[in-house]
């Protein structure tokens, strides 16, 4: 089980990779029920949300746009995880807060503040990533779409996590 759970979260992180590979060979629907498969199954937080945005993927399958629904995977993992980390600031513990308080359980309140806006920084950060993945579908060949949501996104995703890490350990030495 834990071998199909890895095998889930490589083909998960992969998928630009594996459309650019499997398309020529498989064509858009396979490629499109995968995808779906793939969104509704690796969301656990908000998986009502995931299976919505899943079925509207395939949806845009069976009105003849499979290609486009494949191609809109990582638009709708950007949507999703917008909604998760957005609906954090509003309800309940936000996502940032949550992570950091399980290395520091006594987060101060300045670390409370300042893991809030690390959230809104991550909510932005989905709205662009998602705005240019959106670009890609409609308007970049797949070698382009793979380029940007297989490789250029998660580089964006790296230097934005060590960007903030690096604030974090600037902040941290300020106050000390």
């Amino acid at each position: 089980m834990r071998g199909v759970k890895w095998l889930g979260m490589l083909a998960a992180l992969g998928w630009p990779i594996l459309v650019f590979v499997l398309h020529d060979r498989l064509g858009s629907w396979p490629l499109l029920v995968m995808g779906v498969g793939l969104l509704a199954w690796r969301v656990p937080q908000a998986r009502r949300l995931a299976f919505g945005v899943a079925a509207l993927l395939l949806a845009a399958g069976i009105m003849g746009h499979a290609e486009l629904g494949m191609r809109a995977y990582p638009v709708a993992v950007n949507a999703i995880m917008l909604a998760i980390f957005l609906a954090s600031l509003f309800q309940g513990m936000p996502i940032v807060e949550r992570l950091a308080r399980l290395r520091e359980p006594d987060l101060t309140a300045a670390g409370v503040r300042y893991t809030r806006r690390v959230t809104w920084a991550w909510c932005g950060f989905f709205i662009i990533n998602g705005t240019i993945a959106t670009w890609t579908v409609f308007h970049t060949d797949l070698a382009v779409w793979t380029l940007y949501n297989g490789v250029i996104s998660y580089g964006l995703i790296g230097l934005m996590f060590g960007s903030e890490w690096l604030l974090r350990q600037r902040l941290r030495r300020s106050l000390t």
